[in-house]
Order: structure tokens, then sequence, then C-alpha cells
């Protein structure tokens, strides 16, 4: 199930980042440091009355602006329109209303996109409710008063928002078909790779309702089972601004993986694992996706018969937080193991959606608890009392303890290490949630 993607846009210096810390702020902070993932952030999940959506932030718009970065700021500011579910309009009540106002509300016309129009900088309702209303000439509907230095009015606006998202998931939920992110930089053969798969198939081409220009979903159909892969189109390069294109990508990459089961992160053979490779890959593994790394262009590297492991071996170690990953060397222009992806594909799913047993997994823990005593802190030892899987995509557990300060990070990942001996999960991460209990209670 998606969350449904909030995009805020507006002309600059309007508050939008101010906007955004208002309606991300702690979140931002929790996740910040997971590894891989950019701290330079544009984009937050969201909780407001129990929906959870994602936020994304936008460089201000300058519709006829013939400098370079402006420009490129119109561009980015697209991108989020055309991946938005809901776009926040937000505005300067201070300012007024300024000719740029005008002309990124047509822009936002034709995105035919849910609109809610905020003029922010709102700090007293009573006084300032007359300039407020200088804003209904924009044609774009209700203004939303806020302030979001003092964080007021983000209540009525928010309810607004959730008017706009779809009820319920039932449509998505029926469709069972797997949904295949083929994420990467750009120019790494991520549509080479769909288009010889459709080749090979001959399958008709269907792009599905619903899709941006940014992100079209494709279904092949492999041995009787249909796939719906999600391209992720790459982005026109100018150097003077090559980095903030790349780190406006993401905005698509997350769309893209939210809506996946399996990410499949394409990486230049030639190139190997470069830095927006790895905020990708950190994406995915935050989200806890099943996860695939295909080595593209494998056909233009001279190999011997320990090129591919010693290859391996040096992604895995710069992809060190994500172990479970599954490696597959491949070349889209000759077709080389594009059939054997499927097969990986099919696994990852397996296991993404795997239960074990409760009693299965106790046993597993007894035995690790045994073969390696917990750690103990001041004389107190940590005793693991009970564990428990309580979801799947990705496979999550519960493991009841005395005391949760003691449970360190390297326990639980040789916990983990135990029960993935035992039974694979190939390609999908696993979360572990940590429970007090008492010893009476236990």
């Amino acid at each position: 199930m998606s969350k449904p993607i909030v995009a805020i846009v507006g002309r600059p210096n309007v508050g939008k980042s101010t906007l955004f810390n208002a309606l991300a702020g702690e979140k931002i902070s929790i996740v910040k440091d997971t590894p891989g993932v950019t701290r330079d952030r544009i984009y937050a999940d969201v909780t407001w009355l129990d929906r959870l959506f994602t936020l994304v932030d936008t460089g201000g718009i300058e519709p006829d602006s013939k400098d370079i970065i402006l420009s490129q700021m119109r561009e980015q500011a697209q991108i989020a329109i055309d991946t938005a579910d809901v776009i926040l309009f937000l505005t300067d009540v201070r300012q007024g209303l300024q000719d740029t106002d005008f002309k990124v509300a047509d822009m936002l016309r034709k995105s035919r996109k849910p609109v809610v129009l905020v003029v922010n900088k709102v700090d007293n309702h009573i006084n300032m409710m007359p300039d407020v209303y200088e804003f209904y000439n924009l044609g774009i509907g209700d203004p939303f008063p806020v302030s979001a230095a003092n964080r007021t009015g983000i209540g009525d606006m928010l309810d607004e928002v959730m008017k706009y998202f779809p009820e319920g998931q039932s449509e998505e939920e029926e469709d069972d078909r797997p949904r295949i992110a083929i994420v990467g930089k750009p120019n790494v053969g991520k549509s080479s790779i769909i288009n010889k798969l459709l080749g090979a198939e001959r399958v008709i081409v269907s792009d599905i309702a619903g899709t941006t220009r940014d992100a079209i979903d494709t279904e092949i159909v492999h041995n009787g089972q249909p796939y719906v892969f999600i391209d992720t189109a790459g982005l026109r390069r100018k150097s003077k601004i090559k980095e903030e294109i790349e780190r406006y990508s993401i905005i698509r990459t997350v769309s893209a993986v939210e809506r996946a089961n399996v990410v499949v992160l394409v990486i230049d053979a030639k190139e190997g694992v470069t830095e927006q490779d790895a905020k990708i890959a950190g994406i995915a593994h935050e989200r806890g996706k099943g996860m695939i790394v295909a080595v593209n262009k494998w056909d233009a590297i001279e190999k011997t018969d320990k090129t591919i492991y010693e290859y391996r071996n040096q992604l895995m170690e710069k992809l060190s937080y994500m172990p479970y990953a599954e490696y597959i060397f491949i070349s889209a222009l000759t077709g080389q193991r594009l059939e054997k992806l499927f097969d990986l594909i099919d696994v990852v799913i397996q296991y993404h959606n795997m239960r074990v047993g409760t009693g299965v997994l106790n046993e597993i823990m007894a035995d690790a608890v045994a073969m390696q005593q917990p750690p103990t802190d001041k004389g107190k030892r940590l005793r693991l009392y009970y564990i428990t899987q309580v979801a799947v995509k990705p496979p999550t557990f519960v493991i009841f303890v005395n005391d949760k300060e003691l449970m360190h990070f390297s326990y639980t990942r040789y916990i983990e290490n135990k029960i993935r001996e035992a039974f694979g999960f190939k390609g999908t991460p696993l979360r572990f949630i940590i429970r007090e209990r008492k010893e009476k209670e236990a």
C-alpha cells in the first residue's frame, strides 16, 4: 500500500522550507542517520489523523526566469508536481499577490492535480484576513491562512489535504501483481532493461492509468505470471547544476520505491557504486523493500574466472548496511542473464512475504542464547524471553526482553543472522522491535 505524495510548491522565499520543517520536523531527525540516505532531506514521512503521507519540498518557481539556477528550480518543481497526489501551493500574505503567483497557478491548473492554496505568514488572523481574501483572485480555490513559523492554521490545511487522499487502497490490494521498481542514476540502462525484457516476451506495453511522465508502469508477462515494472526515467543534465538535478531525482525514486515490492538498483559496471547509488539503495533499505542489485553493461568488462566474485565483494563492502541484497550481473545490450532476473525477483518476493512459526523462532533464539551469552551491564544480564513474527513486507519480529537498554544492536544482529541461517530471507531486510517485560510478567 503506497503512501500519497504531497508536494509544497511556490515561488522563492514564501516559507516552503519552514512549512516543511513544521510538518516533518522531528520525523527527519529519526531517519537522517540511516546509512546511504542523504541528510540533505527534501522529503519526509508525515502522519496526520492516522494517515501517513510523503511530503516533498521543492525549489522556488520562477516561471519565466532565464537564470540557469531558477529555470532549473522550475524543472525540479515540475518533477514534484508530476509525482504528487496533492499540491500545497504556498503564497506569502506580507508580499501580497505577485505576478509570479498567477503564473504558478496557471502551471498548477495544467497539472490537473488537486491543489490546496495556502497563504503563509498570517500571524494575526483578525488584522490580516482582508489581505488573505485577495488570494481568491488566483481562481484556484479557498485560501487557507497559516503561519508556518508559529505553527498555526496547519490543522485546517492538513484536513483539506486529506480530502483528496483515496478513501481506501482496495484497488491496489486487489492487484496482487508483483511490483518491481527499476531505479538508479541516469544513463545506467534502466529503460533498456525493460525494453529488452519486453522484446523477449513480445507483450503489448500498457501504460497503466495514473502514472506520470517520469515513472512509467509497464506490465510484462513471464511464464504466465504478470509483473508490473516501474521505470524511473533519467534526468537531463546540465554540468553546472548536476548535483542539484541528482538531488531532485531522488523525489521520483522515493515515489517509485514506495509503490514497489522489490527494488532493482541498476549500477553501471564500468562506474561501480557511486554516492548516488548508495543514497538510492538507502531509500529502499529504509522503506523495507526487497532488494536486488543489477550490475548492467557486464559485457563491457574484461573478465577472469575471479572477476565476478571480486566485484561482488567490492559492492557488498560499499553497501555493507544491506548484506541481505541479492546481486546479478547482466547486459541489457546482449540480454545476458536477464531471464534469471525473473527467478531472482520471485525468490525475493517469496522471502519478503514469508512467515515463520513462533515455536520455531523461539527454538532458534534459545539455541542462539545458549551458544553466545547475552551482554551484561553493571552486573545485570540481558534476558530474552520470547520472539514472535508480527508482520511481512518486510518480515518484522518482536523480541520481549527484561531490559531494552541491554539489547545492543550487535546482539540483535546476531539473532538476525541465526534466523537468516535457518530460513535464508534472501534479498529482504528484517525488522526487529524490542519490547520490555518485567520478570514477573514474563
